[in-house]
């Protein structure tokens, strides 16, 4: 079940989005300034946003900006701007698509599952994986968790890639090593603890587990 959040002002705009997309099966959260909206990302991931423009505090324009900072989570725009240089500002900002009010619930549910398909098809050929609220975009070294970007050296990304592309398998430390140094590396071992340590800290959850006397591994996702 993908999740939705909508960051909106209006309650009216909110309750009848929010039911025709729960109806639709969707899980869905909504925020009701951008504010609120940002720190709802920061906390859970969602699978795409709907986003109004004019909100108070900040508009959605600069929500739009600070999102992408941060993520590449896909953005539907939901507006009363119908003006061309609005709609083009939003595009520059990389929403992902763009709709004027008033529109219509089917329809909108149509470009949520356009985005919603396309994202999956680009994940796939962008070598991006997934793991619980991890995503590792492999081409352009790019970390992700609870939608935040995050910073791993060269050789902890490596270190994590192997067991998300290998979940549930066991590694020993003469493993990792062959598979990341390749051979070449000839002083302690123990370097490998140092790295797992590392990640572990940096992605604020401790998904790789210690198989004592053996080594390591991430469990297979449910």
């Amino acid at each position: 079940m993908s999740k939705i959040l909508i960051i909106e002002d209006e309650k009216d705009i909110q309750n009848i989005i929010k039911a025709f997309l729960e109806n639709a099966k969707y899980e869905v959260k909504v925020a009701n300034d951008g504010l609120e909206g940002i720190n709802l990302l920061q906390k859970e991931k969602f699978d795409i946003v709907l986003l109004d423009i004019m909100m108070p505090k900040i508009d959605g324009f600069v929500v739009c900006e600070m999102i992408r900072k941060n993520s590449n989570i896909p953005i539907i725009i939901l507006t009363a701007l119908t003006d061309e240089e609005s709609q083009i500002k939003g595009f520059n900002k990389l929403a992902d698509d763009y709709i004027t009010k008033p529109f219509s619930m089917p329809v909108v549910l149509k470009h949520i599952e356009a985005v919603l398909r396309r994202t999956d098809n680009n994940n796939e050929n962008n070598h991006t994986l997934k793991y619980k609220n991890i995503i590792l975009n492999i081409e352009n070294y790019e970390v992700y968790v609870d939608n935040k970007k995050i910073t791993l050296t060269y050789r902890e990304f490596e270190i994590l890639k192997l067991f998300m592309e290998n979940q549930g398998k066991v590694f020993t430390r003469d493993n990792i090593l062959n598979s990341i140094w390749n051979y070449d590396y000839f002083g302690d071992d123990k370097i490998v603890n140092t790295h797992i340590k590392n990640i572990r800290k940096k992605l604020g959850y401790d998904y790789i587990e210690t198989v004592r006397g053996v080594g390591y591994r991430i469990d297979k996702e449910n």
